[in-house]
């Protein structure tokens, strides 16, 4: 958890300014396609994705591909533009999941990328019978949330503050469901400790929470190869097989494997 003494920033004007970074990771993810075919196959099952803030379907595109070619059922949500927490949007897309529970007839997965995964979060609470896991990809669901050089823009398209938004939230509390949070520490828009899991005496969401660090943007987080490399090895679990991701050989230089040892914000790696 956070210590209390923690005062957590926004990201500073440098690490926004290399959020540009996302074009070369996009051509990572293109120069990586030959490789993706050595990644666990899935299971078949369905996976909604979520986009982030002011984004629409066409972002999660190149994503919901990669999950398709590794043989899974890709969702997009299709609510239009992601202008934030509204009337009406909650009820949208739990009836997106019913709608998906419904035709497929199994759990779904479900990815969100920064603000879409705090709608992961919140729709797994909500609909946890129908939620197989949730990842989210830097998304702010923890620590403070005025921490964010996105936080007047989102307030701006939004219509209302971020701490008084129209529909009742439990942020911080971690789904009951498996749930990976990915992150970098070089995350230009949201402060990278607001992405990662606080602890929590709740011995079920401690055994199936993780946080999983990566070298990258948070505007190429949908599309950067160590991001879709730990996105397969999660999804490809069996259900109810859960068990926390390994960094271990070849994956070393490409992920964190430091314990949690203190605050989070000393921390690089934490899995819970």
């Amino acid at each position: 958890m956070l210590s209390t003494s923690t005062k957590i920033k926004s990201p500073s004007l440098m690490l926004m300014m290399m959020e540009g970074r996302a074009v070369w990771e996009l051509g990572a993810y293109v120069a990586s396609t030959p490789l993706f075919k050595r990644l666990p196959s899935g299971d078949g099952h369905p996976v909604l994705v979520l986009p982030g803030l002011a984004a629409t379907d066409a972002s999660t595109k190149p994503l919901r591909k990669f999950l398709r070619e590794r043989n899974y059922t890709p969702y997009a949500w299709e609510l239009g533009r992601n202008l934030g927490l509204r009337d009406g949007l909650l009820e949208g897309m739990l009836a997106r999941i019913d709608d998906i529970f419904a035709l497929n007839g199994e759990k779904i997965s479900i990815i969100g990328w920064s603000l879409g995964g705090v709608y992961a979060r919140e729709i797994a609470k909500l609909r946890p019978e129908k939620v197989r896991s949730v990842i989210t990809l830097g998304s702010p669901h923890s620590g403070d949330i005025h921490a964010s050089n996105a936080r007047r823009f989102y307030e701006y398209v939004a219509g209302h503050k971020v701490d008084n938004p129209p529909i009742k939230t439990r942020l911080r509390q971690a789904p009951p469901v498996p749930s990976t949070s990915i992150y970098t520490k070089t995350d230009g828009v949201v402060a990278w400790q607001n992405c990662c899991q606080e602890m929590s005496h709740d011995e079920v969401q401690v055994e199936q929470t993780e946080n999983i660090r990566v070298m990258g943007s948070h505007c190429g987080l949908g599309v950067n190869p160590s991001v879709l490399f730990a996105i397969a090895d999660r999804l490809a679990q069996a259900e109810g097989e859960w068990t926390p991701f390994e960094v271990s050989g070849i994956r070393k230089p490409f992920f964190s494997s430091d314990p949690f040892t203190g605050p989070l914000s000393e921390t690089q790696t934490q899995v819970n």
